[in-house]
């Protein structure tokens, strides 16, 4: 037998907006929030619950773990989106024959856009 992985746990010193904004990237709705922090689930019970941690220091270093995001039409469109919503472009990345976008979530949580299947060329979205 082998673990499973029950939920991605993110620290953060103001779960509230990180929790929102992450809401808005996901589609995930908040399910439970006290002064611990901030759950946040995909409404059809799909993905990995979230846990907004909250701790008292800020984010001090880059992460050695991030999320790749699959957008369902362009990269572009929705580096737009979660801008719109939050989010801060850092950086587009060429490399490998392949391209992406690296961006920060409101507390500077590094994440990634992968190029989406109406891109070129264009990527397979996950099942």
């Amino acid at each position: 037998m082998t673990s499973l992985v029950e939920t991605l746990t993110f620290d953060s010193r103001d779960p509230e907006p990180v929790a929102r904004f992450w809401c808005t990237a996901l589609g995930y709705q908040v399910t439970d929030s006290d002064t611990q922090g901030v759950w946040i689930e995909e409404p059809a019970g799909r993905g990995w619950p979230i846990l907004f941690l909250n701790v008292p220091e800020d984010k001090s270093i880059k992460n050695r773990l991030h999320l790749d995001l699959s957008p369902p039409t362009t990269m572009a469109q929705e580096v737009e989106r979660l801008v719109d919503a939050g989010a801060t472009v850092v950086e587009r990345v060429g490399e490998g024959g392949s391209y992406w976008t690296v961006l920060t979530d409101p507390e500077g949580n590094e994440f990634c856009v992968l190029r989406g299947p109406d891109d070129d060329p264009p990527r397979a979205r996950p099942v």
